[in-house]
């Protein structure tokens, strides 16, 4: 029995790293890109609303494709992970917070492109970190099937005071540029951004 068991282990952890091996590993390091998996068992969409839309003001709403390296082909069943801070520029959090909740905070989503690679969602523009110049922002991890999850640069906002050449004019972003314009009404305002994957990303 004894050999069984250790036998069975052996095997398990074969399969593991089988596994693992099958996931093309790529964009280096990448803090929090765990986060991607945190949905659980819930079904994803290619169109989601992060928590307090309904309720806040300065509404948003940003949609786009992502597109296979190549920049012409969409790329379907892609989850895109994005988080960011509130209007006082805190990752929020309450006492039902757990797992990478707490440092994200819950204003956050899971999306799963469509068929013709789309996305859209709908939120509240954040604030920058209190006390900070650091530019607004909306972090985003992507996953796309047997690659490790990476991060592409995050969405700015063009008409922020506190945007910075460096960002506007940046030579290689990570999946495109992630510098968006909003339009649109006093109630809600749209912006569009599409991305490449690999697009200057480490080792793709």
């Amino acid at each position: 029995m004894k050999h069984l068991v250790t036998l069975l282990i052996s095997l398990i952890l074969i399969a593991s790293s089988c596994a693992q091996s099958q996931s093309t590993q790529v964009g280096g390091s990448c803090e929090g890109c765990e986060a991607v998996n945190d949905y659980g068992k819930k079904t994803l969409q290619s169109i989601d609303t992060i928590h307090g839309f309904k309720t806040e003001t300065d509404k948003i709403k940003i949609n786009g494709t992502v597109y296979h390296k190549d920049g012409k082909t969409p790329a379907k069943d892609v989850v895109l992970y994005v988080y960011h801070t509130d209007q006082n520029g805190r990752y929020p959090t309450n006492t039902s917070s757990k797992g990478w909740e707490k440092r994200h905070g819950y204003l956050r989503t899971w999306l799963k492109t469509d068929e013709k690679g789309r996305y859209t969602f709908y939120t509240t523009r954040p604030a920058s970190y209190p006390n900070s110049t650091v530019p607004q922002h909306i972090h985003i991890t992507v996953k796309e099937p047997n690659v490790s999850a990476y991060y592409v640069e995050d969405f700015y906002f063009s008409d922020d005071p506190n945007i910075t050449p460096n960002i506007v004019k940046r030579a290689k972003p990570r999946g495109g540029s992630g510098v968006i314009t909003l339009k649109g009404n006093a109630k809600i305002k749209t912006a569009t951004r599409d991305i490449i994957l690999g697009l200057n990303i480490p080792n793709y």
